[in-house]
């Protein structure tokens, strides 16, 4: 009888960790608080004025769940000498302006590099 008790503590005790574990993701689900890591508090650099803009491209970006993933992309984008970005994580797009020429690829390695994929450069 004792080993049955012990066996129904276990279950419940389980049982307990999982709901609370549920509840806690919520958030994280709908696309609230860091999934990325993050605290979902990051601050995003404005973007920078550039002298002139040769180039307007269009990333699409898959990955990107929460306004600090937003930031960690638009941030590194805009360190980039030359390059102005602005991420619109609804729409998970990257607008990226630039003022000297700029390939796909150098885009997707900075945005790969953090985690995320490259769906589309238009």
């Amino acid at each position: 009888m004792g080993s049955n008790l012990s066996n129904i503590i276990i279950i419940v005790i389980l049982v307990v960790l999982v709901v609370v574990a549920v509840i806690k993701s919520i958030p994280h689900f709908k696309g609230a608080g860091g999934c990325c890591g993050g605290s979902g508090g990051a601050k995003r650099k404005k973007k920078k004025k550039l002298s002139r803009v040769t180039s307007v491209k269009n990333v699409k970006i898959g990955g990107m769940h929460c306004e600090h993933c937003y930031a960690r992309v638009q941030n590194a984008l805009n360190l980039v000498d030359g390059l102005s970005a602005r991420v619109y994580g609804s729409r998970n797009l990257a607008v990226v302006k630039s003022e000297r020429a700029v390939d796909n690829e150098e885009i997707t390695k900075i945005i790969t590099e953090l985690g995320y994929n490259v769906e589309s450069i238009k």
